[in-house]
């Protein structure tokens, strides 16, 4: 007994000096971290500082910290950056649904400008300007290397101006595409009666989205004489918008219950937000199109509706877009602010979008088979954010049969858009939609 008191001391003694030498390592370890960030901020700032006296055109010092912010944060993930203080007005205006330009929706691919999607009735539209196209110079003048935000701008003007942008294609010579820019006011909802089915046609989630649904769902109630047969939503060449928006959207076909959630790195990031009560689209059969440039909001849509087992989605895989956006801003928006990815969306089940996209239940291409091109994809983007379960972006052709228009079908005629009203009218859609929810 007389040595329990000593051994206890001598384990205590132990353990303190275990504990201080451990604690003092990490102090060591992270204050060796601290001293490597500070030679790495002395780096940056010896080569700013080489550029502005060497190079060999003047420089302006606080293009070249704009820069290097936007290289930063574009080298984590294609939709983070920095937005300059003079850039605030421009993020409102593209959620607001105004602007002075072409229309369409781009991206940054290795330096070159790479067109997503062109947007409904503007000029880039009817130009002939395709997703997949790539922007290569402005008025002979070019933008390859530019930021992205430089090449909008550039593209950006007053209604009326013409503006010659040169566009290379694949397997086709570079050529120059004269249009004149105009007001976009991006009408995000258009409908009409396709063959006795209703058609509704979201080109884009802003501001006047859900608004525009409600004045849609009246016009063919109206049209129908008060009760409609069934409901095509067009989401194909959609590149997404607002959250709230897409929330709204799925509200008018669902019956309350959760839309989507997001996760983040902090639990605060973690959120579900879900439908309001009393669906617009009660007891009408939907069917959703999607097509491989269907992104962020839309594939919203798309996953509630067909996780929920309300619609029917036809189509190809979506676009794959499945990442949150805070906006931060710094110094309460004098210096501008962060456009950083915060969380990951998944859908009602819990199935991620990012990379993979939503699979279609009843997959139909709009082109012939042996003319069917690669669209553009958020796995194909330079430092795209894995999809954290390892799934792997594959085409509609590795993951399920695709059905291809006859040879002898005009692709103009829209084949998807044909057979989605087939299938509303002939009694095809219980099925397949029973079919499509049974492992659910």
């Amino acid at each position: 007994m007389k040595y329990i008191l000593p051994t206890i001391g001598i384990i205590a003694a132990s353990a303190l000096f275990a504990f201080s030498n451990s604690n003092q390592q990490a102090v060591a370890v992270e204050k060796s971290k601290q001293e490597q960030t500070f030679e790495q901020l002395d780096l940056m700032a010896d080569v700013m500082a080489r550029v502005k006296s060497g190079y060999v055109v003047p420089v302006d010092t606080s293009d070249l910290i704009d820069d290097a912010l936007n290289g930063m944060l574009q080298g984590l993930d294609p939709h983070s950056s920095y937005i300059p203080p003079d850039k605030f007005d421009d993020m409102q205006i593209n959620t607001s649904g105004e602007y002075g330009g072409l229309g369409m929706e781009v991206t940054m691919e290795e330096g070159v400008v790479k067109v997503i999607s062109p947007i409904d009735d503007t000029p880039a539209k009817k130009a002939g300007i395709k997703a997949g196209d790539y922007l290569t110079a402005v008025d002979g003048k070019s933008i390859i290397g530019l930021s992205l935000d430089d090449a909008v701008n550039l593209m950006r003007g007053k209604p009326g101006e013409p503006i010659t942008v040169t566009v290379a294609r694949k397997g086709e010579d570079p050529q120059d595409i004269t249009m004149v820019r105009a007001i976009i006011k991006r009408i995000p909802v258009k409908f009409r009666v396709e063959d006795g089915i209703g058609y509704i046609r979201i080109s884009q989630f802003n501001e006047k989205t859900a608004s525009s649904l409600k004045t849609a769902y009246e016009g063919l109630k109206k049209k129908f004489g008060g009760k409609i047969p069934g409901v095509i939503l067009d989401l194909r060449g959609n590149p997404g918008g607002l959250l709230e928006q897409s929330i709204k959207v799925s509200s008018d076909f669902l019956d309350g219950g959760e839309v989507v959630s997001t996760r983040g790195r902090n639990k605060e990031d973690n959120q579900h937000f879900n439908a309001e009560r009393g669906q617009l689209f009660k007891n009408i059969p939907v069917i959703v199109l999607i097509d491989g440039a269907s992104a962020s909001a839309s594939e919203i849509v798309a996953g509630a509706l067909q996780d929920r087992g309300r619609a029917l989605i036809v189509g190809l895989t979506s676009f794959g877009k499945g990442s949150v956006q805070s906006v931060i801003p710094l110094n309460g928006g004098r210096d501008g602010a962060l456009r950083m990815t915060t969380a990951r969306y998944y859908t009602p089940a819990g199935r991620t979008i990012q990379g993979t996209g939503i699979t279609p239940d009843v997959a139909i291409s709009y082109a012939h088979e042996d003319e069917k091109a690669k669209l553009l994809r958020e796995s194909d983007l330079p430092h795209a954010i894995k999809n954290e379960n390892g799934a792997e972006d594959k085409t509609d052709t590795e993951k399920q049969e695709v059905e291809y228009p006859p040879k002898d079908f005009n692709i103009k005629d829209d084949y998807q858009l044909k057979r989605a009203i087939e299938i509303l009218k002939s009694g095809q859609y219980k099925k397949l939609l029973m079919e499509a929810n049974k492992d659910k």
